[in-house]
């Protein structure tokens, strides 16, 4: 096969529209082109009212070798992602079922280990109907929610699939979230999404498929220790309602996701070393759709093509610190993503039909350099205590604290929403970002709304909504780890985002498949 680059293609183009392109690029007919298959597409939107997409594609022909010279063509292999046996005499362990968790343990059975995964929330079913209760009536379950449950964070989010990072991995990860249930178009969209909706399904096939290859689940059932010995691996503790049970174990996959909180502790507690992450904090602005999409295609693209709904992407970089948007959701809302009952907390989710009045995305503050770092989790204390005063400042009850931006800019409390309505349930309290963070904070996010309403008219709209806080972006801590991938306790390995090792679905997915690995390996070798 070969594959081609820099195809340009109208937005309603065809699988006979993409033919015909490839058929030009090398000149050639139509009839010699073969099992084309899209591989890649990115909307661009630069020369607008010129709208197009961008596209690579794979496809068969006669002598292929012959046009490899060519600009934009290549030999194209499908990557086919492999996993040689093992065996082991004691089964590994996986604490957590987010993508981390998930995907380590996937390739762990696809090894034929056989994990046992640890997820201190419940089964996705169950914790979607916790979560409905929480959006509704304000009524947290501390171990079931937004953060904690099987998924993990990204859940409740956008279900986005793009990443920064660049591995091989990457291609095996999307063709399982499509071969679990997600659209085609995560396999070539240049930013994917599977939408919260859709993930529901998407994890129990996961689910159903790792227990068939003889993986085990314990759903409410948290890690509380282990045991070492000589600095290596000999067993895990968890509690499952009320009992408390140890299991021998030398190989234990941390995917703890960044809100676990207490397991941090304990694991700092029993030596697990450990350093704080520079503090990345802010909050969630709504706007629009229609303006955005206005804003990214024009109107008469908007006229004459049926486009997705747009998102964007924007940072404000300065000497001393950086201002940047983060996880935008298209038509989507702004949810309450508390894991502790005296917190409050905020995150952005959208279903797969992005269909929802306004667009709202975080805008996140780095922190480096505003407070003073003494130990491990001075950036946690840091994120903790913005999280209790939004509690404090939406009235102590769940509620939000929220601020119109054209108020904000003019240094002036917000007594309510005007033509957009916030989205974020169970409820706003209007005020004034100050009553949640710092000066410098509020300083920083003034700045940069200015300067990405030069970027995007209308950024800056007064009735635009400012909903506090978006604390939990990153992970506020970095479990350290060797080459080997372990921590200062071997055969634990510290795994994903919420370890300091990924910044996505997608990312710590990759992540977990190489922990996986690397246990597979060691496994491997002593069966050799």
């Amino acid at each position: 096969m070969i594959l081609l680059n820099d195809l340009k293609l109208p937005p309603d183009f065809t699988k006979k529209d993409l033919v015909t392109a490839a058929a030009k690029k090398l000149g050639v007919k139509k009839s010699a082109v073969r099992n084309a298959e899209l591989i890649k597409r990115s909307l661009d939107c630069r020369k607008k009212p010129r709208i197009e997409y961008v596209c690579s594609a794979a496809l068969e022909t006669d002598n292929e070798s012959r046009f490899y010279s060519r600009k934009g063509v290549s030999a194209y292999k499908k990557n086919e992602y492999a996993v040689l046996p093992a065996r082991s005499n004691y089964r590994p362990v996986v604490v957590g079922s987010g993508p981390a968790g998930l995907f380590a343990a996937y390739v762990l059975s696809l090894g034929g280990l056989e994990p046992l995964i640890l997820e201190r929330g419940d089964r996705v079913e169950v914790r979607k109907e916790k979560v409905a209760r929480y959006f509704s009536l304000g009524i947290l379950d501390p171990e079931s929610n937004v953060q904690f449950g099987e998924g993990g964070a990204g859940t409740f989010s956008d279900g986005k699939l793009n990443t920064g990072i660049r591995d091989e991995r990457i291609r095996f990860v999307l063709d399982s979230f499509y071969k679990f249930g997600a659209d085609e178009t995560v396999k070539y969209d240049a930013r994917p999404h599977v939408g919260t909706d859709v993930l529901e399904t998407v994890l129990k096939n996961i689910r159903k498929e790792l227990l068939s290859l003889g993986a085990e689940f314990k759903f409410n059932s948290k890690l509380i220790g282990f045991e070492s010995e000589n600095g290596i691996l000999k067993s895990v503790t968890y509690s499952e309602k009320g009992k408390t049970v140890t299991v021998p174990c030398t190989d234990c996959v941390l995917a703890i996701g960044h809100s676990a909180h207490d397991t941090l502790g304990m694991l700092l507690s029993s030596g697990i070393t450990m350093t704080a992450m520079p503090a990345a904090v802010g909050v969630r602005i709504e706007h629009p759709q229609s303006m955005i999409n206005l804003n990214n295609y024009g109107r008469e693209a908007l006229e004459k093509y049926s486009l997705p709904p747009a998102d964007y992407r924007l940072s404000y970089n300065q000497p001393d610190y950086s201002v940047h948007t983060f996880c935008m959701c298209p038509g989507g809302e702004v949810v309450a993503a508390s894991s502790d009952p005296d917190a409050v907390v905020t995150n952005g989710m959208s279903c797969s039909s992005r269909s929802g009045p306004n667009a709202n995305s975080a805008l996140i503050v780095s922190t480096a350099g505003d407070f003073a770092v003494t130990d491990p989790f001075s950036t946690l204390r840091f994120m903790r205590d913005i999280e209790r005063r939004a509690f404090k400042a939406g009235g102590s009850n769940g509620c939000a604290p929220a601020q119109l931006v054209g108020d904000f800019l003019a240094g002036k409390k917000s007594s309510g929403a005007l033509g957009v309505l916030p989205t974020y349930r169970p409820g706003v309290r209007f005020g004034a970002m100050e009553e949640v963070f710092p000066d410098a904070i509020c300083s920083r996010l003034r700045e940069a709304i200015k300067h990405f309403d030069k970027l995007i008219e209308g950024f800056a709209l007064y009735d635009a909504v400012l909903t506090a806080p978006e604390t939990r972006s990153s992970s506020p801590v970095r479990l350290i780890r060797s080459a080997d991938l372990d921590s200062s306790v071997r055969g634990l390995y510290p795994c994903g985002e919420g370890a300091g090792y990924a910044g996505g679905i997608v990312s710590a997915a990759v992540d977990g498949m190489k922990c996986a690995e690397r246990i597979i390996s060691i496994h491997r070798s002593e069966d050799e």
